[in-house]
C-alpha cells in the first residue's frame, strides 16, 4: 500500500474539480466538459469522472476512470467505462500529465495524450489507424475551478 501511495503522488496535481470546452468528431457543436479528480482507498486509487454536456445542458458524454499503480510491475493502469465499453489500458504519468491508449476497432487504436500546466488541462484524443494515419477525434480545454471532496466526501457512517 505504501508504494501504491507514493506512486498517486504523481497524479495528485489531477485532484479538484475542472471545466471548459471539448470538440468531438462526431458530435456537432462545443460541449461544455466537467471533469472531478480525487483519490480514493487511502490515497491508493484516483478516480476520474468526465461529463460532456450539450448547449441544453443535457449529459451527452459520461465517462469514469479508475488509476491504480501495480509496484510488482512498476506500472500504471487505467480501468475506463464510457460509452458502453470498458477495459483496463497501461497508463503512462509524465511530470506534466498523462498518457494512454486503448484499441478502437480492427486496425485502429485511440490514442489519448493530456498536458497540465497549473490549472489548465489539455488533452488531445487521436485515433490511430494501422499503417500510421492518425486523425484527431476530441480535444479537451480545461480550467481547474476549485478542490474537490469527491469521492472520499459523503462515504456512508458507521452509525
Amino acid at each position: 500500500l505504501a508504494a501504491q501511495r507514493e506512486a498517486m503522488q504523481a497524479l495528485a496535481f489531477l485532484d479538484g474539480t475542472w471545466r471548459g470546452s471539448a470538440s468531438v468528431e462526431e458530435m456537432p457543436g462545443a460541449l461544455v466538459q466537467a471533469e472531478r479528480v480525487g483519490p480514493m482507498l487511502g490515497d491508493t486509487v484516483r478516480v476520474i469522472e468526465g461529463r460532456g454536456y450539450d448547449g441544453r445542458g443535457e449529459t451527452v458524454f459520461n465517462a469514469l476512470g479508475i488509476i491504480s499503480y501495480d509496484p510488482v510491475r512498476r506500472s500504471y493502469s487505467m480501468r475506463s467505462y464510457a460509452m458502453g465499453y470498458a477495459g483496463d489500458y497501461p497508463l503512462t504519468v509524465r511530470p506534466d500529465g498523462f498518457s494512454w491508449s486503448h484499441p478502437a476497432g480492427p486496425g485502429a487504436t485511440m490514442r489519448y495524450n493530456a498536458t497540465i500546466r497549473g490549472d489548465e488541462w489539455h488533452e488531445v484524443g487521436e485515433r490511430v489507424a494501422e499503417g500510421g494515419a492518425t486523425m484527431q477525434t476530441i480535444e479537451l480545454r480545461l480550467r481547474r475551478v476549485g478542490p474537490s471532496e469527491w469521492p472520499q466526501a459523503g462515504a456512508v457512517p458507521p452509525r
